[in-house]
């Protein structure tokens, strides 16, 4: 009988099929081996700024001293001593608004910005800067004894904070707690003449402003911020970390003035207009109750209150703000090496860093947002031109109806309207970024200028009208800066050209 029963035939694999085998089980080892020893890279790179080689003084201004623990970062903020860097209206060269806009040179006749408005430079270069500037006044020969206020330096170097808590250690020895030291020490340093100080202040902006060297946190190390929330009802010890990456800046880039109070002891105060709130309405209202003012115009009369860098401020009703977004996202943005995460310390327009700033949320390409950027700050560029126009052209008409024989009780009420709106212009023209932080804000604060600066020259072509005056006033020529600087010198040595017929 046979087996008829079907028996499965197991064939031998070819020599060259094992051997292909065995190498890929070979590579797929090495991979996994590879992947583990990144893994185990990544995760030691991830704990090395934990492992810091030094303690830092509480009071180190010496960036590099830090920067021997953080590599990363302070290799990333040494690059902002490049300063040719440029954006359409902006960048780190060092280029004077003066010369671009002789506007300027009559809005702020009689005051140090006519004479030297140079565009800021960085961080790196604050105390460089400060140094130069035509605005501070230095002792000379015939002049030996120069006072300038020491509070001047106040955003210019964490030597400044260093500086504060000496003086605070000095009023209160059994104090410890650095920030409460630096409140104590404030009013003296503020106080102090400018020149004197000099001497200790040679770091630029740095570290020891935003890092509490203990523990690298974010902090508050200058007292008017934390005096100006104070003001305004809040704490500002209870905003989380994503409030911090926008508050440490605003230590420096808010609208501030010095408030000198005999009864309190304070000279050249550092002090936030803030006791009406952020708004450029709610700090006109405190200037004119406080009677504010930087300087009297020598064309007009007007008490100009010149406004600093309100950036925070208007970055506030911003839709970035809104979202939650911060002023180190964009000008600090995070980068990757590695296994760390960290933050960017080239502070920079994000237009200069699109890439890493900008094309995070928006998915466009560079060309598109760098363009959308640059369409949005051209129409505020347009804007701010027609205040200004606006502007000079009050303050000429004021020297007219001067001219005419008007009465400075006449005039009081057109020179408020005519300080109104010069301080809603400057407000918008001294923040950073074009208006780009608040388009919607800096459009509408730019249209209520031009409104008060309107309605003011009518007022006074009803004024000149009324003295028997019926031609129009002639203007002086200002279309360059040579020019511009002529007449608002002519202004201040009282023989201004005539401008009534």
């Amino acid at each position: 009988m046979t087996d008829t029963t079907d028996s499965t035939t197991i064939k031998k694999l070819p020599g060259w099929a094992c051997g292909l085998i065995v190498l890929l089980v070979a590579g797929i080892v090495a991979l996994v081996g590879l992947m583990a020893t990144s893994i185990v890279e990544r995760r030691w790179e991830a704990q090395q700024p934990i492992l810091v080689s030094q303690t830092i003084d509480q009071f180190e201004s010496d960036n590099s001293v830090w920067g021997a623990d953080y590599p990363r970062e302070f290799d990333a903020y040494k690059k902002m001593t490049v300063d040719d860097t440029r954006t359409k209206y902006g960048g780190g060269f060092p280029r004077d608004y003066l010369d671009a806009d002789p506007r300027q040179v009559i809005l702020f006749a009689g005051y140090g910005f006519s004479k030297d408005f140079l565009q800021a430079r960085g961080h790196i270069y604050a105390v460089d800067d400060i140094n130069k500037t035509k605005r501070v006044k230095h002792p000379t020969a015939e002049k030996p004894d120069v006072y300038y206020p020491g509070t001047c330096w106040t955003c210019k170097s964490p030597d400044v904070p260093r500086m504060m808590g000496k003086f605070g250690k000095e009023a209160d020895p059994k104090e410890t707690d650095p920030i409460k030291l630096i409140g104590l020490g404030a009013k003296k340093f503020y106080g102090t003449n400018w020149h004197e100080l000099k001497k200790d202040v040679k770091h630029p902006i740095g570290c020891l402003d935003c890092h509490d060297p203990k523990t690298m946190k974010l902090r508050i190390s200058r007292p008017a911020l934390r005096e100006g929330f104070e003001a305004m009802g809040k704490d500002i010890d209870k905003v989380s970390h994503q409030e911090m990456r926008s508050l440490v800046c605003a230590q420096c880039h808010v609208e501030y003035y010095f408030k000198t109070d005999k009864d309190a002891g304070k000279k050249h105060y550092l002090t936030f207009p803030w006791n009406k709130g952020t708004s450029v309405e709610g700090m006109i209202e405190y200037y004119d109750n406080a009677g504010v003012k930087d300087y009297v115009h020598p064309i007009s009369k007007v008490e100009v209150i010149k406004c600093q860098h309100p950036d925070w401020e208007m970055y506030k009703t911003g839709v970035h703000h809104y979202r939650k977004v911060s002023c180190a996202d964009c000008h600090m943005p995070y980068r990757s090496q590695g296994g760390m995460k960290y933050t960017d310390h080239h502070v920079q327009s994000p237009l200069l860093n699109i890439e890493n700033s900008c094309a995070v949320c928006h998915r466009w390409s560079e060309a598109e947002l760098k363009s959308r950027v640059e369409t949005i700050q051209t129409k505020v560029a347009n804007a701010r031109i027609k205040a200004e126009d606006a502007l000079v052209a009050a303050h000429f008409d004021v020297a007219a109806a001067m001219e005419a024989k008007a009465t400075d009780t006449e005039l009081a009420p057109i020179r408020k309207l005519i300080r109104h709106a010069q301080f809603r212009w400057d407000y918008v023209a001294a923040n950073n970024g074009m208006g780009f932080h608040s388009p919607q804000e800096a459009m509408r604060i730019l249209g209520d200028s031009i409104n008060d600066a309107q309605t003011a020259r009518i007022h006074l072509a009803r004024l000149i009208g009324s003295k028997g005056v019926t031609a129009p006033p002639k203007h002086p020529d200002v279309s360059d800066r040579e020019k511009a600087m002529a007449t608002a010198k002519s202004f201040q040595a009282g023989t201004p050209p005539k401008l009534l017929p």
